[in-house]
């Protein structure tokens, strides 16, 4: 079988072409450019055993970035598992908010949290981009925490990993900004099927999708200094409702921010004084 043989193949079975190309490419350690200076040549037998399981599991549905083993995120390139969701580009808006609000020349008394923080995505990102703020992130699961933390040690980013449910494991501590990309879609959502891949846990969060949005804005406001910023990714029709909690918790500035489709996609405030905050 030949180059082109082998992307036809795979596109008979339904893969993308360009989903196809990069499985190749995985398996010949080759880029992109060499599949089309080389297409007439012949695969050897190894290629062809090791090409087919990758383009089957891509075939069922698998994402892509599972099959790889690997996603890039604001540039950096994240091993992924089928134990943490694959990093959206949509979550890039989350990151270029925070970045705004994080001085370029912050020190370690500048100090972020990451909930939820999966592969680690939305932590390294910022702990790349502001080297010098103390980044701390938190996830319940050991398997994902795991996860992330390999990609810190691969990348030589020094973030704070801790186990634990959203704010349990950083009880008494204050932090200047806080983000979260929690689970927000709904029990029973008609696109969950085509997510069957990535963890049920990390994706649903009760009837409405706002249970665990609901819990990290009425506890945010212990873990905040005041003055504080809260952002938040959130499903394309929650931002309404996520602003309502905002305000109602004491958080000012709101606001929302859309993603690279123009859906409303993050929304954030700041704290408001002492007086917010539990005595």
């Amino acid at each position: 079988m030949t180059v082109s043989g082998a992307l036809d193949w795979a596109r008979g079975l339904g893969v993308d072409r360009l989903d196809a190309q990069l499985l190749l490419c995985a398996v010949l350690a080759r880029p992109r450019s060499w599949l089309m200076a080389h297409d007439t040549d012949a695969l050897p037998p190894e290629v062809i055993a090791r090409f087919t399981p990758l383009v089957q599991r891509r075939a069922s549905g698998e994402p892509l970035a599972y099959v790889l083993g690997e996603k890039e995120f604001f540039g950096l390139s994240l091993s992924v598992s089928p134990e943490v969701l694959v990093p959206r580009p949509d979550t890039e808006t989350l990151v270029e908010w925070a970045l705004s609000l994080i001085p370029s020349t912050a020190a370690a008394a500048f100090r972020v949290l990451d909930l939820g923080t999966g592969s680690g995505a939305i932590a390294l990102a910022l702990q790349h981009e502001r080297p010098g703020a103390q980044v701390c992130a938190v996830d319940a699961s050991p398997t994902a925490l795991a996860v992330a933390q390999a990609n810190a040690l691969r990348l030589h980013l020094p973030v704070r990993f801790t186990l634990g449910s959203w704010f349990e494991p950083v009880a008494g501590e204050r932090f200047d900004l806080i983000v979260s990309n929690p689970p927000y879609i709904a029990e029973g959502d008609p696109h969950l099927p085509a997510l069957r891949f990535e963890p049920i846990s990390a994706l649903t969060a009760g009837p409405d999708g706002l249970n665990d949005l609901r819990q990290i804005i009425a506890t945010a406001p212990a873990h905040l200094v005041p003055g504080g910023w809260l952002l938040l990714e959130h499903g394309y029709d929650q931002h309404e409702a996520v602003q309502a909690l905002l305000r109602q918790h004491g958080f000012t500035e709101v606001s929302t921010h859309r993603d690279l489709g123009g859906q409303p996609r993050c929304t954030g405030g700041r704290l408001g004084g002492v007086a917010n905050l539990p005595q």
